[in-house]
């Protein structure tokens, strides 16, 4: 009889404390307003909007849940990061917001394992970031006499940055003159971006091998909490 009360009370002390433990949160893409709709996520969440680093992850959905596939340090702009919606160009700062990848590009060969669509860069290579020319934010090859070269980045360089990248959709499909231009996922430099996201070389590599455009991958950047909580997106 002793040792069936001393076992029932230690059942019940166990099941007191795992009642009092806090449910794990779920992962982050569950805590998202939307995801793009596709199956592959990455996510790059900042501290808050002054922050120049943060943490990148990318996601796979599978058996109706988001599994993590990969992470890496990341970087963000020199001021921070900005509301992408209202973002202006010029200020060093990363748009918030849920973005396509429309495809990748880099002064390197394709990695392996690449299946995104790959241009490769040349010394004709631009990215017009012109408010004035019809190219405005996008790849121009030569670069034509309405966007001027101060006005534009002239690819090969970024030799350390652009050795691989992925295209972010901001700003891209319908592009908006003043809100900016040439926002990329792409290999460190020596320090923050000038508004971009930028990881280790290593792992912008495990990303294109790992990212497929056929699973429709998207990227949602924002921070912690506030009004550009990554989980507004």
């Amino acid at each position: 009889m002793r040792r069936f009360l001393v076992t029932a009370s230690v059942l019940l002390a166990l099941a007191g404390s795992l009642a009092a433990r806090p449910a794990e949160a779920p992962p982050l893409p569950e805590r998202l307003a939307d995801t793009g709709g596709g199956t592959q996520l990455i996510t790059a969440e900042a501290a808050g909007t002054d922050s120049t680093t943060g943490a990148l992850t990318w996601w796979d959905r599978r058996g109706g849940g988001w599994v993590a596939a990969g992470s890496a340090p990341a970087r963000f702009g020199a001021n921070g990061l900005a509301e992408g919606a209202t973002r202006s160009q010029g200020t060093n700062t990363t748009p918030t917001g849920l973005y396509d990848l429309p495809y990748a590009f880099g002064i390197d060969a394709v990695a392996p394992g690449t299946r995104y669509p790959y241009r490769r860069v040349g010394q004709a290579s631009w990215w017009c970031q012109d408010n004035a020319s019809r190219s405005y934010n996008r790849w121009v090859e030569p670069r034509p006499a309405d966007c001027r070269a101060e006005e534009a980045e002239h690819l090969v360089s970024y030799s350390t940055q652009y050795a691989r990248a992925l295209v972010i959709g901001f700003n891209y499909h319908r592009p908006v003159r003043g809100r900016g231009a040439g926002i990329f996922l792409h290999v460190d430099g020596k320090g923050a971006t000038a508004g971009c996201v930028s990881v280790p070389a290593a792992a912008m590599d495990r990303i294109l091998a790992w990212a497929d455009p056929v699973r429709r991958p998207h990227i949602a950047v924002g921070t912690v909490s506030g009004p550009t909580a990554i989980t507004r997106y």
